[in-house]
């Protein structure tokens, strides 16, 4: 039961990841493409680290609790840091007056 859990959340990772890496290469502008890098960090990262968080407790050890509860910390981490840091980047392009992008503009 644990295994098809485990292989949902990483297929859904890899969904995110994939979806995240489309929208960074189609999306017009820097708004736009660092709000699918966003997406692609946290929601994808997510859901990867706990299938692997569960995968590694496949055999319940000592060892095993440990290191899945450290996996789970630099998930906590990510989840944290990564809209930050999307956020300083977004306040840096507008602080620079990069204008977003307005529909009818040629993309560049």
């Amino acid at each position: 039961m644990i295994a098809i859990l485990v292989v949902v959340l990483i297929l859904c990772g890899l969904v995110f990841f994939t979806g995240g890496t489309v929208g960074i290469l189609r999306l017009p502008d820097l708004y736009c493409r660092l709000h699918a890098a966003s997406n692609l960090d946290t929601g994808g990262s997510l859901l990867l680290l706990a299938g692997l968080a569960l995968f590694n407790l496949h055999h319940f050890s000592l060892e095993a609790l440990l290191t899945s509860c450290k996996i789970l910390l630099i998930l906590v981490f990510v989840f944290l840091s990564g809209p930050i840091a999307t956020h300083g980047i977004v306040d840096a392009g507008v602080r620079a007056g990069l204008a977003p992008w307005v529909k009818g503009e040629k993309r560049e």
